[in-house]
């Protein structure tokens, strides 16, 4: 059987539920399927999860693909996709991190020496107002998303942000007014 016949044959059986005739099919073209990424997407490591995200969406599509049709040429058409939607979802997400930082509000703390005192005295906090304080603080999180992302209740999540800006504070030299 030549290789457009044995494609058929396992399409046919992969449409019929067999997912060692799909795992055959991976096999028989998962290095063309990456190789193609790796070319497109110039990040190998990236190329082998889109072929991965390529596998897993050609199983729940096998249905469609119809008689005939070049297996290797619909994966690869996948693939290309899953890049396409990745590269879309990086660059949004640079978009809306660059927005992000351009309306973050700067940080007082620019010389060395003052970034080694508020790291030492962060490692001096208890470590439940420490996670308080790097999540209300240091992350920019809501007092009630802290209480909710570590289990705590909404009043101890205040009273440590606030203790702990105080020691903050004082370690640099300033007051919290």
């Amino acid at each position: 059987m030549n290789a457009a016949g044995l494609d058929e044959a396992l399409v046919a059986a992969a449409q019929a539920g067999s997912t060692d005739a799909f795992s055959r099919l991976v096999e028989r073209h998962q290095q063309a399927v990456r190789s193609f990424l790796r070319r497109t997407c110039g990040d190998w490591a990236a190329a082998d999860d889109l072929a991965q995200e390529t596998f897993l969406a050609a199983w729940s599509r096998i249905r469609r693909l119809e008689q005939g049709a070049s297996v290797r040429a619909w994966l690869c058409g996948i693939g290309y996709n899953k890049h396409l939607t990745a590269v879309r979802s990086a660059s949004r997400a640079r978009t809306r991190d660059a927005a992000w930082e351009a309306g973050r509000p700067v940080i007082g703390v620019g010389r060395s020496d003052d970034r080694l005192t508020l790291e030492r005295v962060m490692g001096e906090l208890p470590a439940e107002q420490r996670a308080c304080v790097a999540l209300c603080l240091a992350a920019d999180f809501s007092h009630a998303e802290a209480a909710d992302a570590l289990g705590l209740p909404l009043g101890t999540v205040k009273s440590h942000v606030s203790r702990g800006r105080t020691r903050l504070l004082q370690a640099l030299g300033g007051s919290d007014g």
